[in-house]
């Protein structure tokens, strides 16, 4: 960053409809959120997130992955992009693809990730499918940052929700998602905001931010 008063640059990338893309464009459109969201990109054209981002004034555009011959290659088109917006930090929203490590050690401490668990239980997909099928009784979703090791990054803050007699995949992903849409903008304004950051491995929060903040989480009934 240059200059203390301007606000990171921050892009999203999206591979389908992008709904906690919207939660975080709207939540940086408050005067005092800390980061400043310039970017949408999708590794795919008919990404439906696209068109919401632009509705929203959002710069959107995709890079295909479907056109470059392997992953380094993809990732060098990217990088190049990000670079180009002069982008400080990174929010994957449902981005479906798994980065090469030198592409992951470049956003270091930059990068974040959603993920519809409470890590490191679930990582993968099907993420209540297998809750629902380990009998957890608390069930949600954690941001943190992006490792090589996929969904292992440290964490920033986690929501939790109870798991419901009855609970089938969808009504269990219906609660989390909206504890997503809360918990996304939350973390991004802590890490955006230099209350968070990576340091050898593990999220260090300013020894200002009270514990219950930092922490970040929240139990819906």
């Amino acid at each position: 960053m240059t200059g203390a008063m301007r606000k990171p640059r921050v892009a999203i990338l999206i591979s389908g409809r992008g709904s906690n893309m919207v939660s975080l464009i709207e939540a940086a459109q408050a005067p005092d959120f800390p980061a400043e969201i310039v970017l949408v990109l999708s590794n795919r054209p008919e990404a439906a997130g696209l068109a919401r981002a632009s509705e929203a004034g959002i710069p959107a555009r995709a890079i295909d992955h479907r056109a470059y011959p392997d992953r380094a290659s993809f990732d060098a088109a990217l990088q190049a992009a990000l670079e180009a917006e002069r982008i400080d930090l990174v929010c994957l929203a449902g981005f479906m693809r798994i980065f090469t490590p030198g592409f992951v050690e470049a956003w270091s401490g930059r990068m974040l990730n959603i993920h519809p668990s409470l890590l490191p239980l679930f990582r993968g997909t099907h993420t209540h499918e297998q809750a629902l099928a380990a009998g957890v009784r608390l069930h949600g979703c954690t941001v943190h940052f992006v490792v090589p090791e996929l969904d292992a990054g440290p964490i920033v803050a986690q929501a939790a929700v109870p798991v419901r007699p009855g609970d089938d995949a969808d009504s269990l992903a219906a609660r989390v998602i909206v504890e997503e849409h809360r918990l996304y903008p939350a973390a991004l304004a802590l890490v955006a905001g230099g209350r968070a950051r990576l340091a050898e491995g593990r999220v260090v929060f300013d020894e200002a931010l009270p514990r219950a903040q930092g922490a970040l989480l929240s139990l819906v009934a």
